[in-house]
Formats: C-alpha cells, structure tokens, sequence
C-alpha cells in the first residue's frame, strides 16, 4: 500500500496559517492548556520583569501592571518569566499498523504526522526544543529537530520516506518516553485508535505523573464495512486480504460497537489522570479538534489537559 504523502497537502497550509497567525503571547497560553504551566528553569525569578506591552484579549488580569497603565492611559500587561517546558517530544508510532486507511483515503501515518506538526507549530513558535522519536519494533529513532517550522517538516516527511514494514512496539515507545529525564518536557505520543486500551494504563499513569502528557489516537476505517469503491480489503497487521463473506453488516456493527467500547473505557481512565486524547480519522477533523482544544480554554482558569472524544 502505498503511503507517500502529498507534501503541500490542505491541511498542512491551515498549520503554516497557524504558526504565522498567532501571535507569541497568544502561543503560550495555547499551549498552557495542554501542558500546564510551569515555570521554564531559565534564569530569571517568577517574579522579574521580562516586558511590558498593551494588554490583549484573552490576557489574564492578573497579568496587567496598574501603574505603568495608569500612565500610558490604557491596560498594560507584564510578561514574567516564561512559563513553558524547554523541551518537547514528539513521538510517533512507525509500525506497519500506522498504515492502515483512514476513511477518506488517507493513511494514519499521514493523519498522526500532520498532528505532531501542529504541535510543533505552536512549540517552535516559543523557540522550544523539540526531538522527533519514532519507534517500531525493530528500531527506536530518535530525530533532533534543529531550525524552524519548515525544517520540522522536511525533518518529518524525510524520516517518513522509509516503508512502513516492521510490527508496531508501542510498549517499546512508551518505555522510551517513560525513560525522559526531564520531568518538565512535555510527551506527546502519536498511534492509531485500536492500539490505544485500559491495558496501557499502568504505564500512562505513570507518565502522567512525571511529564505533561497528550495523547493522539487516528480512526481508520472499518475492515469489515463495505465500500463501492473498494473490491479488496488488506489488513495493515497481518497484510492479508479480508474475506469478502465476513464484510457484512453484522460484521461491521460489532467492529463499531468494540471500537467505541475500548476508546470509551479509554478515554474515562484518561479523564480520572487528567491526561489529553485528541483523536479523530482525518487530518481536517484532527486540525479542528485541535484548534477547539485550544479555544474551549477560558483564560485564568486552569484547564491542565482535556479529553477530547469522537
């Protein structure tokens, strides 16, 4: 099957729009909502002064300096110390199983990329460092990510080029994140929605307690449901082709039903740790998802991570 991604593709200009559009003050407090904020280690108190500017929609009034906007005639806000994590990792799970067909065409490897680039969009906007790990079984690949935007993904789409054809290790995966030193750096872990279960749990609690952690699970379609436009079905696992007597209707409602099930009883464990899940089975419904994520935080509340389901 083949997986090469279109290198312009739609989405990919919306994350471009994205990163030009925002400005840095807007950033921080968008990636605030998912990592939670913290002071960065960088010299400087919590309380030194780093800039003065004109106060912004969305600025929390804790932030405005009623003196220096007394004398200029309007709200003025003081940036303190920076609050982000210093480093961000991106990991993303390379096994075959990514390249199973998500139910417009495109392939999970493409819709998981695409979502680590609005990550890293919004992170190389506050000049973080970001590290690209990509894992499979036979391989752990860890990938710094040097250079601006547009280097990310050329960095990305060049690691992606090599053909999806050894078994996915997301236990290996989450033992590598499990491994990271810096309790500061935020995790962000890519798969498909079928790896993602109440088995994982004991290590996820885990990363939650030492890392701000965000999950992103990518829907492919439905093995079972009948397509007009597809003859053949493979499976991406096992790459064989599914019998054509067991794509029935009846087939595909307990696929439906199993699915909903274990991400449901998925996501509950999720909310009770406070940890993100972004999932969807498209690149458009991820970007949406993602961007709704972001404008659902209501400034001065403190909205850690969010669950967001299907």
């Amino acid at each position: 099957m083949s997986r090469r991604r279109p290198y312009r593709d739609p989405v990919r200009r919306r994350i471009e729009s994205l990163d030009t559009s925002l400005r840095l003050p807007t950033v921080r407090r968008a990636l605030g909502l998912l990592e939670g904020e913290h002071s960065s280690g960088r010299r400087g108190g919590g309380d030194e002064r780093a800039d003065l500017r004109a106060y912004e929609f969305g600025d929390e009034t804790r932030m405005i300096d009623w003196h220096a906007s007394a004398r200029v005639g309007r709200p003025m806000v003081v940036e303190r110390e920076r609050l982000v994590t210093s480093k961000v990792w991106l990991l993303l799970d390379v096994g075959r199983e990514m390249s199973g067909t998500c139910p417009d065409g495109e392939q999970a490897i493409q819709v998981a990329a695409n979502a680590l680039c609005m990550f890293a969009s919004l992170c190389l906007r506050r000049s973080d460092e970001v590290d690209l790990v990509l894992v499979d079984s036979s391989a752990i690949r860890r990938i710094p990510c040097q250079g601006g935007f547009a280097r990310f993904e050329q960095t990305l789409d060049r690691a992606l080029e090599s053909p999806l054809n050894q078994p996915r290790n997301l236990e290996a995966l989450l033992g590598y994140a499990a491994g990271i030193q810096d309790r500061q750096a935020m995790l962000v872990i890519a798969t498909d929605q079928s790896a993602l279960n109440v088995d994982l749990m004991p290590t996820i609690r885990q990363l939650a307690t030492t890392h701000p952690l965000n999950l992103i699970g990518v829907e492919t379609m439905n093995p079972l449901r009948q397509q007009p436009a597809m003859d053949s079905v493979t499976d991406a696992p096992s790459g064989r082709q599914i019998p054509a007597f067991l794509r029935t209707a009846n087939g595909t409602r307990a696929v439906d039903l199993h699915r909903r099930y274990q991400i449901e009883a998925f996501g509950r464990e999720l909310s009770r740790i406070g940890v993100s899940l972004i999932r969807a089975d498209s690149s458009t419904t991820m970007f949406n998802r993602f961007i709704h994520l972001l404008s659902a935080g209501r400034p001065g509340i403190p909205m850690r991570r969010t669950v967001m389901a299907a």
